[in-house]
């Protein structure tokens, strides 16, 4: 799956565009870019460069935390393109979001070909690729194909929304040139879209599927493996990586910008889960093909199992039960029978014994959907069986937990590693370089955290010009920021204020936030551990505040940015997304406000089966977990308020942990290095003065 290895030679790789030729260095090339696109230079970025050349170089792995300002696009496309220009071999750049794919696809690689074409053999060239089920699947969209029914919808003005989307795909799917979901402005639910989508696995291959020439997702591969730089997401490249087929062209360096967030995504990946919704719907896939006796015992495991997980309190599942293990294996089983029933994989002889035609594509469709769905729930009841039965907990692999049903989901049993370390360590940087780079990425002044769960060992000396002693070394590198954080902004920690505690906001919060954004004329965004606390915020204070505040589901999040960045006084209240997802620079934006430190909730299934393995192994369950991922959180938010150089303003903690605490140096030292505060009247005086100024 890679190209070539580290310390092969240009010349070595036959028929590479950029066989045998010399190029400028990266300094260089970084300067006419810098110059091109009208910027100026920034010591953090030319560090950053450099420090991505030589881990390519040298064939080693580098982490770079670079602040908000740096340029850290630039920084590591520079030295990615060159090396795609000497090896011949495309570099792959791995997002978090949607947003990121975008700002490189449209605007910072078309403006970087265009300034490096004259210093290279060839303008570079570049591609963004996605999982298969992100494009429209010609065949599906005209042939029959086994419908998707696992999500009902009993409320009909949901329903008649769906048909209404439907329909608008229908019409989209006559005009679309890629096939590219992100093009239906505005988009549709996942119901509407499976309709027109398959994945990886149901996939009947580009060979046999009669519109596999027209394939919207074999033409994206197409072009990706034809560019200098291919674009993709986390989830895309943890798939590549980890399954038996390829799904990114041949590369030798990755890029992961976001890198904070490549264990969640990665986890999300390997995640599996059962339910008897989804065990009827591979009945549904099956039923044709199969005998109906076998057919009907798959159908009646699910009903147990659905029976079964309706009666069952949520949360994790430390021992297995004896009930749910035998409905577990009853499942396993039944879904056994019918893929033998099914006969070979590849035939499309029905396992009645009625032949057909093996070239038939729409029977070819139905098998091998039947044997996706089938392989899923057989699969995954077989892994939860096998998560449990371990004598002590440091052999635990993996956890296994109960989803609480709601109106729009049913029940749902899931299981997932208890650390994706290994695997992020064998797959993805097993033999190839790989650069991890964000604005948080040094947590607690540290990359160890992380570095352990992307699987990597201790640091090498992060000392410049220095090699590693080993392919699989790696290096931390923080190239800072260009801001100056401690006269730009004011971190205030309100220690005056009670400890949080389980029964909502305390009034002594809600009164704190009302004089910090009085103080501030608005111009305020509020993030809150929870969304019942932004509401409740939002609800206490709507009324009493004389400048307008909104709230997140009032609409979409990202007309309510929009609207909160156009607008001076206004104030935004949310959660999670709003923690990362918003970059509001100038004027609106001047205070920001975090209720508590965002620490995992304690009966989070996942990490606190993390937190106690961590302690089962003699490590700190709760600082390697709980307050490593509450850092990351906290310096996200944090990193909201400088987004320009001209950008001032006040990040108030509400929470009085964040300095009474032990752990609280630690997540202090995780955050930009403001100028720091515990005193209320001098903030309410600074916010004064920038409202007036």
């Amino acid at each position: 799956m890679t190209g070539d290895k580290p310390g092969e030679k240009p010349s070595d790789k036959p028929g590479g565009k950029g066989s045998k030729i010399t190029l400028p260095p990266v300094e260089r090339l970084l300067g006419v870019a810098v110059s091109a696109l009208g910027g100026s230079e920034r010591p953090g970025q030319v560090r950053m460069t450099q420090a991505v050349q030589r881990a390519i170089d040298a064939g080693d792995h580098v982490a770079v935390q670079a602040g908000t300002g740096t340029g850290k696009s630039l920084a590591y496309l520079v030295p990615a393109i060159r090396h795609a220009m000497i090896t011949g071999s495309a570099v792959v750049v791995s997002t978090a979001t949607i947003a990121l794919q975008r700002q490189l696809v449209d605007r910072d690689l078309p403006r970087l070909a265009e300034a490096l074409a004259p210093e290279l053999p060839h303008e570079p060239d570049f591609a963004i690729l996605k999982g298969r089920r992100n494009y429209l699947c010609r065949y599906k969209a005209t042939a029959g194909w086994p419908e998707d029914e696992q999500d009902q919808l009993f409320d009909p003005r949901e329903v008649s929304a769906t048909g209404r989307m439907v329909q608008r795909i229908q019409e989209w799917a006559e005009s679309t040139e890629t096939g590219d979901r992100d093009e239906l402005v505005p988009g549709v639910n996942e119901q509407a879209w499976r309709q027109f989508s398959v994945s990886a696995r149901e996939c009947l291959g580009a060979q046999r599927c009669p519109s596999g020439a027209e394939c919207f997702a074999e033409l994206a591969r197409e072009r990706s493996g034809k560019v200098d730089v291919v674009v993709t997401n986390h989830a895309l490249l943890a798939i590549d990586a980890m399954e038996d087929f390829d799904v990114l062209p041949e590369h030798d360096v990755v890029v992961v910008d976001e890198a904070h967030e490549l264990v969640d995504r990665v986890t999300s990946v390997v995640t599996d889960e059962l339910s008897g919704p989804g065990v009827g719907l591979a009945v549904r896939r099956v039923a044709k093909l199969i005998e109906q006796a076998t057919a009907d015992r798959l159908q009646e495991s699910g009903e147990s199992l659905e029976s079964l997980l309706a009666a069952a309190p949520a949360g994790r599942v430390d021992d297995l039960p004896q009930v749910l293990g035998m409905t577990l294996a009853m499942v396993r089983d039944a879904a056994a029978a019918c893929l033998t029933a099914l006969g070979p994989r590849g035939s499309a002889d029905r396992g009645g014994g009625q032949a057909r035609d093996a070239r038939d594509p729409e029977e070819m469709g139905l098998r091998k959907a039947a044997f996706n769905a089938l392989d899923e729930v057989h699969d995954s009841a077989q892994r939860m069986l096998d998560a449990f039965g371990h004598e002590r907990e440091i052999d635990r692999a993996e956890v296994v937990w109960l989803l609480e049903g709601t109106d729009r989901r049913p029940p749902t049993l899931r299981v997932a590693p208890l650390s994706v370390s290994g695997m992020l360590r064998d797959n993805l940087f097993g033999d190839r370089t790989v650069v991890l780079t964000s604005a948080t990425l040094a947590l607690g002044g540290s990359f160890d955290g992380l570095a352990r769960q992307w699987g990597l060992e201790e640091p090498q000396a992060a000392a410049e010009g220095e090699k590693a002693a080993a392919p699989a070394g790696w290096s931390g590198l923080d190239v800072g920021s260009p801001f100056d954080h401690a006269r730009s902004g004011i971190l205030y920690v309100a220690k005056h204020l009670p400890q949080p505690g389980r029964d909502g906001l305390p009034q002594a919060y809600v009164d704190e936030i009302a004089e910090l954004i009085e103080s501030a004329g608005g111009r305020t965004l509020g993030l809150f551990s929870s969304m019942r606390a932004a509401k409740a915020a939002t609800e206490a204070l709507r009324d009493r505040l004389g400048v307008p505040l909104l709230c997140q589901g009032d609409d979409s999040t990202m007309l309510l940015v929009k609207q909160f960045a156009e607008d001076e006084p206004t104030c935004l209240f949310g959660t999670l997304s709003l923690w990362q997802g918003v970059d509001v620079p100038g004027p609106s934006l001047r205070l920001v406000i975090i209720d508590r430190i965002p620490f995992p909730r304690p009966d989070d299934p996942l990490t606190s089966a993390r937190q106690r393995h961590v302690a089962a192994k003699g490590g700190n369950g709760f600082m390697a977990v709980a307050a490593t991922h509450a850092a990351l959180l906290l310096a996200q938010g944090a990193g909201r308020l400088l987004r320009s150089q001209n950008d001032r303003g006040v990040v108030a903690v509400l929470d009085p942990r964040l300095v009474n605490a032990r752990y609280g140096g630690f997540l202090r030292a995780s955050l930009p290095p403001f100028w720091n505060t515990s005193d209320p009247d001098l903030v309410r005086g600074a916010l004064k003065r920038l409202a007036n100024g």
